[in-house]
């Protein structure tokens, strides 16, 4: 009752699965990956144990075939069930059982697998491989690409309710002590993926590296606009100046920790401001 794309970027070093459905909370059975071993997709009569017993394989050396062949062979609905693999190689694997309700198929090519079920047809995971293949960017945004691709091709032919987006790589999580880099769920609305796109966007803003050259330094009219800014939302005290002094430095800190900015803001280089971050506050407090 869903699609969904498992793939491997080796420049990144990241795993990730992309899943849309006409089914509550897709996300939280479809999407498992972890760093270093690989990403499964399991669904249709999913089987939720593919999971964590797939990723357990797949840290253990077996490439996707070979777990995909473990998973099968101990499974005796395994007819019933559609599950893609990617190994930490990238290497693929897909199977879709016989009573999998039509359209049911998959597709795979280097380094991802694209699979459905109840689809209008095999247009979906045409227009998925396509788009991942010629998508730019970070494997979160080529995987969203291909999920939105396989929507307007057809997707699911019930109709829409749930999607989800996992990657992984080592030490990507926030506070960079785990490998969940991105978990995003949309688990109800009438345009998941649409909704997904949004948080996606918000995740990059939040939590995204920011680039050196986005670094700019605090000029006095910065300054200025800034400290106009921080008075109007209470956080400075003081006068307008246009010297980014202390005062200034303790108000923007709390502001940034209260606009969850914290992940672009450097107390090392504190006369400075990441462009993308300043974008957002002028854009957000602007009409304010």
């Amino acid at each position: 009752m869903t699609f969904s794309i498992a793939a491997y970027d080796p420049d990144e070093q990241a795993w990730g699965v992309a899943v849309a459905s006409k089914f509550l909370a897709a996300g939280a059975v479809v999407t498992w990956a972890r760093a270093g071993a690989g990403a499964v997709a399991t669904q249709a009569y999913a089987r939720m144990s593919y999971g964590p017993n797939g990723l357990a394989m797949l840290a253990d050396g077996k490439s996707a075939q070979e777990t995909l062949e473990r998973l099968l062979e101990g499974d005796p609905g395994q007819a019933s069930r559609q599950v893609g693999i990617v190994d930490r190689e990238g290497g693929t694997a897909a199977h879709t059982g016989s009573e999998c309700f039509a359209w049911a198929g998959h597709r795979s090519g280097v380094g991802f697998t694209c699979q459905g079920n109840i689809l209008t047809g095999l247009e979906t995971l045409d227009a998925m491989a396509e788009a991942y293949m010629t998508a730019s960017g970070e494997l979160a945004n080529r995987l969203l690409a291909a999920l939105r691709a396989g929507d307007l091709a057809g997707g699911d032919r019930r109709g829409k309710q749930s999607a989800g987006l996992l990657v992984v790589r080592q030490d990507g999580g926030y506070g960079g002590d785990n490998d969940r880099y991105l978990d995003l769920r949309v688990d109800d609305d009438p345009e998941p993926i649409v909704k997904l796109r949004s948080l996606v966007a918000m995740h990059h803003l939040y939590f995204g590296q920011p680039r050196p050259e986005d670094r700019i330094p605090i000029t006095e009219s910065i300054a200025r606009e800034l400290q106009v800014l921080m008075q109007s939302q209470g956080y400075l005290k003081s006068d307008i100046t246009g010297q980014w002094d202390e005062t200034s430095i303790r108000a923007f800190r709390a502001l940034v920790g209260s606009e969850n900015l914290e992940e672009r803001w450097r107390e090392d280089d504190p006369n400075a401001i990441d462009r993308v971050a300043l974008e957002y506050l002028r854009d957000k407090f602007s009409s304010k």
